[in-house]
């Protein structure tokens, strides 16, 4: 039996535009089963020799229901490479995916996602024998139920994938491909259980990735913190490791360099009350062009920089590290951003480049 519970969401890459029926039409395959659950499978995306598929589960039993299993037969000349969302399982042709541990409680009428991308000979295709059901024998439920992680990044299933949650503003999300690149690069690398999580889907690069992400234009950290937002965005995305590259916009805002260290504070307890063995990996921020930008503007990330170092000293404890990861050094306003701000495809080979070195001894 093989395993793949790693996400890897495509971007837009011929995305097909489907919609459902019953049975099999078109892209979509639906199917009910007796007990009320019922699922959806759609061909997302297909480039030839390889596909994307989106699963939908729907409870329209009337009763809430806390566990969720969908089975198929996957068709002549398909494997599947990746999923998320959901414990996949292949044995020969035989496919059976199992909520993971958080999306698997469904009130009455809720739906939920997961995804698979997989190699094809030839055309995609969806399959024909599509079921759903409600309890999983033998199965207590999943994920963390006493709320606890582990000492390690693997978080509440040890067995599970390394969720990784970008945060930011305009610089992890707008479009971001820096994102895309550490993607590709952490899967080549040889660590395909990678999860990028949050509440935010991602910009098309050029080639599918895993795009979820909390990278949010405009923000400044210090309005986040006061916010209560994270918060939210944790309980829903679990994240093991986050990579945090903020302040642009204080920055920019001129607020001081030590409201925005408090702001990191303020964040960082939020991410440990959500889990305790959260690790943190925070960014000395790349430069800005103060001739383009604003005038105190470079001034201003080079003291932000300069502070970021002795305040990570002072937060990381040996269960929760906060890690600095230097994207200031080396990179160029002129030739590595398309406004003095933004990073452009230099800039994002460098950014993801400068994440990965500091993730691979973590995933190790």
């Amino acid at each position: 039996m093989s395993r793949t519970s790693a996400r890897a969401v495509a971007g837009a890459c011929g995305a097909l535009a489907l919609t459902a029926a019953s049975i099999v039409t078109g892209g979509v395959s639906a199917a009910s089963a007796a007990d009320g659950c019922s699922v959806a499978y759609t061909v997302a995306s297909d480039w030839g020799s390889g596909f994307v598929a989106d699963v939908t589960v729907t409870n329209d039993s009337g009763s809430p229901a806390t566990q969720w299993t969908v089975t198929w037969t996957l068709p002549p000349g398909h494997t599947v490479t990746n999923a998320w969302n959901a414990d996949l399982s292949v044995t020969g042709s035989a496919v059976t995916a199992v909520n993971a541990g958080w999306n698997g409680a469904l009130p009455a009428g809720a739906s939920t996602s997961f995804g698979l991308q997989g190699t094809v000979s030839g055309a995609s295709s969806v399959p024909s024998d599509l079921s759903c059901s409600f309890g999983t024998p033998g199965d207590p439920g999943g994920g963390d139920p006493g709320g606890e992680h582990p000492d390690d990044p693997g978080g509440g299933d040890p067995g599970g994938p390394v969720r990784i949650m970008p945060l930011g503003d305009s610089i992890t999300g707008s479009p971001g491909c820096w994102r895309a690149l550490l993607w590709r690069d952490l899967t080549a690398a040889g660590y395909p259980d990678v999860d990028f999580v949050g509440s935010r889907s991602g910009d098309g690069c050029g080639f599918p990735y895993d795009h979820e992400h909390e990278g949010h234009g405009g923000m400044l950290v210090t309005n986040l913190a006061g916010s209560g937002q994270l918060s939210a965005w944790l309980s829903a995305a679990d994240p093991d490791i986050v990579l945090m590259h903020f302040g642009t916009n204080d920055v920019w805002s001129s607020r001081p360099t030590q409201a925005v260290l408090d702001a990191y504070s303020t964040l960082v307890a939020q991410m440990r009350a959500h889990n305790p063995s959260v690790t943190v990996l925070v960014a000395q921020i790349i430069p800005m062009d103060s001739a383009r930008s604003c005038a105190t503007c470079a001034q201003g990330v080079q003291d932000l920089n300069a502070a970021i170092p002795g305040w990570a000293a002072d937060v990381s404890t040996p269960r929760s590290p906060v890690i600095v990861v230097d994207q200031w050094t080396g990179f160029s306003t002129a030739t590595d951003t398309y406004d003095g701000v933004h990073p452009n495809a230099s800039g994002d080979a460098k950014i993801a480049q400068r994440w990965l070195e500091a993730l691979v001894p973590l995933l190790d």
